[in-house]
């Protein structure tokens, strides 16, 4: 079956952006010129989405808004003539067919994606996480459809990370396939401790779902943290004897981390020195400034020499 639908949660808080998040949408920060949830949806419909539910939350009107035709800025766009900026105003209008439905409580990862049954039904599904941007100049999301077209089976996205920050992510214990950047997944731990992992392959933020996730989901019990743990409805798919399993895709490429303050600021840098209209002069400015770092003070520190670190 084609697959052409995808989930994206955004029910999140985002209480690590606070106050920023106090009265906007985390998935609202943007990142250069754009939102971080505007990529998220490029990237759905880079790869044939065009049919996305968000899974909202409280305060998240911005997210709707911004998706919606914003008539009075088009109206004074167009009276200036400023044809580009009307074109980027009107291009997220226009990107994909945007559903909402709320979360209602807190529950979990695995929560926010059973909310989605009734617009998804019987079919498999795309499930994109708003904090992961992939860089539209690698292949993830289109590689993973491919592998779930083919094998029938659901299919996670994995990085390899440093064993010492294995505990922040989902990590999967794997075995070969015939190919090179297809593993299949003989188990799953959510958080685990650098010496209790299975792998430093860990679980990043795209899943491609068959519809038999949503009874494993019903029947789920809170894990970590309290919370319905999509994780662990993964691993009793990948134990299932007899099953098509679950798979995942070992990716190599680029990905920007919007969930943590450090990484937000390093994302935005990282695309904005590619950018062609802005990396030429950004470059040239971050070069001068990394210059000086050497002299700066650190906190709490102050230099003798007057001017110095300024």
């Amino acid at each position: 079956m084609a697959i052409t639908k995808a989930v994206i949660p955004v029910a999140g808080l985002g209480t690590r952006f606070l106050p920023a998040t106090k009265a906007m949408p985390k998935e609202m920060l943007p990142v250069v010129d754009k939102p971080a949830i505007q990529y998220v949806v490029e990237e759905a419909v880079g790869a044939g989405l065009r049919d996305v539910l968000m899974i909202t939350g409280r305060n998240k009107n911005a997210l709707e808004n911004h998706f919606d035709r914003a008539t009075e800025i088009e109206s004074t766009l167009a009276a200036k003539g400023d044809t580009e900026k009307l074109r980027r105003v009107m291009y997220s209008t226009d990107l994909a067919d945007v559903h909402y439905v709320r979360q209602g409580d807190p529950k979990g990862l695995g929560h926010a994606v059973l909310r989605g049954r009734m617009h998804v039904g019987n079919e498999p599904f795309a499930v994109l996480l708003g904090d992961d941007i992939i860089d539209s100049r690698d292949v993830l999301l289109s590689r993973m459809l491919e592998v779930a077209e083919e094998r029938g089976a659901s299919v996670i996205a994995l990085l390899e990370v440093e064993p010492s920050q294995i505990h922040l992510y989902g990590a999967a214990a794997v075995e070969a396939t015939d190919d090179g950047d297809v593993v299949r997944v003989t188990g799953l731990v959510e958080k685990p401790s650098a010496e209790d992992a299975p792998s430093n392959l860990a679980i990043i933020g795209r899943y491609v779902l068959q519809p038999e996730v949503f009874d494993v989901l019903e029947h789920t019990e809170p894990g970590k943290g309290g919370e319905i743990q999509l994780t662990d409805a993964l691993q009793e798919l990948a134990a299932e004897s007899g099953g098509p399993g679950v798979y995942g895709v070992v990716f190599r490429g680029r990905r920007y981390d919007t969930g943590d303050r450090l990484d937000y600021l390093k994302s935005i840098v990282q695309l904005a020195v590619d950018r062609e209209d802005l990396g030429p002069d950004f470059r040239a400015w971050l070069r001068k400034y990394a210059s000086t770092l050497a002299n700066k003070p650190k906190a709490g520190e102050t230099l003798d020499e007057p001017g110095v670190g300024a």
